[in-house]
C-alpha cells in the first residue's frame, strides 16, 4: 500500500468519524422536541416500514445487537414500541412502533425536512445531494467487501469449520 493510499484511508476514516459526530449532534437536537434521543429515533426509524428482530435492526444500523436490545427494551417500557411474535423464529421477537412511537417520529418530520432542504442547498442542489448519498453507500459497500475474511489465496473465506472431536 502506498503512502498516498494510507493517507486517503486515514482522511476518509477521520471524515466519517467527524460526520458521525455531526449527525449524532444534529439528530439529538431534532429528536429532543419529540421526547426521543437520537438512538431511540434511529431504532424506531428502522422499524417504521416493517417490524424487525433486534439482530436485524443491529445489522441494518451497523451496531451491536446488545446496544439495540437495550434501546428496544427502553422503547417498549416507554410505550413507544412493542414486541410481537416472530413467525420465523420463536425466541427472536419482532420490534414494531406503537401509535405513540409513530406520533413521536411525526413530530420530528418538520425539523428533519428543514434540515434536508438546507443540506441540499449547501451541497449545491438535489443532484449533488443524491451523488453524496451514492458515494457514501458505495464506500459502505466497499468497506464491507474488503472487511470479509479472506483465505491465503485472497478468496472470501467461509465460516470457520469445526473439526469433529474424537470419540
Amino acid at each position: 500500500m502506498s503512502r498516498a493510499q494510507q493517507d486517503a484511508l486515514s482522511r476518509t476514516a477521520l471524515g466519517v468519524f467527524r460526520l458521525n459526530g455531526q449527525f449524532l449532534a444534529v439528530s439529538e437536537k431534532l429528536a429532543e422536541p419529540a421526547g426521543l434521543t437520537a438512538a431511540w429515533w434511529q431504532v424506531l426509524g428502522a422499524v417504521l416500514r416493517e417490524p424487525l428482530p433486534v439482530a436485524g435492526i443491529a445489522r441494518a444500523m451497523g451496531i451491536t445487537r446488545q446496544s439495540v436490545q437495550r434501546i428496544a427494551d427502553l422503547l417498549v417500557r416507554e410505550g413507544l414500541a412493542a414486541y410481537e411474535p416472530n413467525p420465523a423464529h420463536r425466541r427472536a421477537k419482532l420490534l414494531s412502533p406503537t401509535e405513540a412511537g409513530r406520533t413521536a417520529i411525526r413530530r420530528i418530520d418538520p425539523g428533519h425536512a428543514e434540515l434536508a432542504a438546507r443540506l441540499r442547498d449547501a451541497l449545491g442542489g438535489q443532484e449533488a445531494f443524491d451523488e453524496t448519498v451514492r458515494v457514501l453507500e458505495r464506500l459502505s459497500t466497499a468497506l464491507e467487501a474488503v472487511s470479509e475474511p479472506r483465505d491465503p489465496q485472497g478468496r472470501p473465506a467461509g465460516p470457520p469449520t469445526r473439526t469433529p472431536s474424537p470419540g
